[in-house]
């Protein structure tokens, strides 16, 4: 609000949008269509708080003179309802659901148990990781088995490592001998080739077959994973 006087006082909120992030404007303040006053506005998404600061207004006889502007008073900010995300908030997100067709961790616990010694487990990444890129993120946490003899490694004696193609769309059988009621957990690095794998060796006449997922589900991991 001006008074009519030549000391007028300035009492204004001026919120400040996005559209004003990462820069600095001058703000004119016009009376008459002339400009009396500028004001710089800092950057910030909260409300600026101009208050308590004397302008001379020119008088009509000096219209051409630019009136000037002292801040008695430093600006105070003042902050909007909305509160800033907390680092924890920000980084923090929903955990991505399971991919169709793997099992729970309670399904595989009861498989596994189930199965004893008899176990087979097939994994279905690829050792290249030029042809699957997105293996080398779940290979850093469970590598191949040391062995693609089943019962043979130290590693993940259980395990063989049957890479599934793209290409091809499909895999390479399990040794013969294996018979058809195996049960047999296959998986990759979350599920989704796993689930091929399990249709795969079904097609093949394999009966006894559950998709495990993968390391990045460490839920169900936890439960073949050392297998």
């Amino acid at each position: 609000s001006l008074s009519n006087n030549n000391d007028a006082t300035l009492s204004r909120y001026v919120p400040c949008t996005s559209s004003l992030l990462e820069s600095e404007l001058i703000h004119p303040i016009t009376m008459n269509f002339r400009p009396i006053a500028l004001f710089l506005i800092s950057s910030t998404q909260r409300t600026v708080a101009f208050s308590s600061l004397p302008i001379p207004i020119a008088s009509h006889s000096s219209a051409s003179r630019l009136a000037t502007i002292s801040l008695a008073q430093p600006l105070q900010l003042r902050p909007t309802n909305k509160k800033a995300p907390s680092s924890l908030q920000m980084s923090s997100s929903a955990p991505e659901p399971r991919k169709a067709g793997v099992s729970t961790p309670e399904e595989l616990a009861a498989f596994v148990s189930s199965a004893g010694d008899n176990l087979v487990v097939v994994d279905a990444r690829h050792p290249d990781p030029e042809v699957e890129p997105g293996d080398v993120k779940s290979l850093a946490v469970a590598g191949f088995p040391s062995s693609n003899v089943i019962g043979e490694g130290e590693y993940r004696p259980r395990a063989v490592n049957l890479p599934w193609s793209r290409e091809s769309g499909g895999m390479d059988l399990l040794p013969e001998g294996i018979a058809k009621d195996t049960p047999i957990i296959t998986h990759c690095g979350g599920g989704g080739r796993g689930q091929m794998a399990k249709d795969f060796l079904e097609s093949n006449g394999f009966t006894n077959v559950l998709n495990g997922g993968g390391p990045k589900e460490t839920d169900c991991w936890a439960v073949f994973g050392e297998k």
